[in-house]
């Protein structure tokens, strides 16, 4: 069987209050309707490995995009652009928000939409995941990778740019979540894991919870000395399962009907 071909270019779309963003965007080229998903980077910012990712999805048969969340700190390389971004604590939730908002409004709007979308996000970004999920409507499933701060143990972690700890508005969350941890990892640290769990299972929430040994933060991420190849292919394969049930297997049935 051959490979299925695929489109992926940069697009410019309206992110948060109007602004005029930028993000990578790739979807099958084949005729058809597929499930959107919107990949939120990690703090190290829209860099090379996102893309993949972003293509990952594509080749999966999604309509993938991933805005570029440090747009408004300038141009450059992702590194450059981190450098500057980092001192100022990043993207403000806000404008996180927006942009992801915006994403999905740009999935929606073409033509090859099902209408069913999904959100992903990785260190930081699985933290705006889980955020996302509480708070924007029209989700309809989210997979939170290492999210980082979702609990807040530290007070000075509260800021005007990240006015919540998320964990705080778990009631809110109105989709199926999935989350994927490394047993190493120390943000989350499994405590933060447990704790987080306790709060989904006591508010009555679907999710699934996958955690791994020998892993620890960003071990999908094949360009950091994180890799852990073998932990993150059953990863993914979770990640596919949990969408194709949610999104993919869920929108065919909605055309069929």
């Amino acid at each position: 069987m051959a490979y299925e071909a695929i489109q992926a270019e940069t697009v410019s779309f309206r992110g948060h209050d109007g602004y005029q963003s930028e993000a990578y965007y790739a979807r099958p080229s084949r005729a058809g309707r597929f499930p959107g998903v919107v990949v939120i980077h990690h703090m190290p910012g829209w860099d090379e490995w996102t893309t993949e990712v972003v293509r990952k999805f594509a080749h999966h048969g999604y309509a993938a995009i991933a805005p570029n969340l440090f747009v408004r700190f300038g141009p450059g390389s992702p590194d450059d652009v981190t450098a500057r971004a980092r001192p100022q604590g990043g993207a403000s939730d806000a404008e996180v928000m927006g942009d992801v908002a915006g994403a999905m409004a740009f999935l929606r709007a073409q033509p090859n939409a099902s209408g069913k979308i999904g959100v992903i996000g990785f260190c930081s970004g699985g933290r705006h995941t889980y955020l996302a999920g509480c708070t924007l409507p029209n989700i309809d499933a989210t997979v939170d990778c290492w999210g980082g701060r979702v609990i807040v143990n530290d007070p000075a972690d509260i800021t005007p740019k990240r006015p919540v700890a998320p964990i705080e508005l778990t009631d809110k969350l109105a989709c199926p979540l999935l989350g994927i941890f490394g047993n190493d990892d120390k943000n989350p640290s499994p405590s933060d894991v447990n704790r987080t769990e306790e709060v989904l299972k006591r508010s009555g929430k679907t999710y699934e919870f996958h955690r791994y040994d020998g892993a620890g933060h960003s071990f999908f991420d094949w360009s950091r000395p994180a890799y852990r190849p073998t932990q993150a292919v059953d990863a993914w394969q979770k990640v596919f399962a949990f969408f194709n049930k949610y999104l993919a297997a869920s929108a065919a049935k909605s055309q069929a009907a």
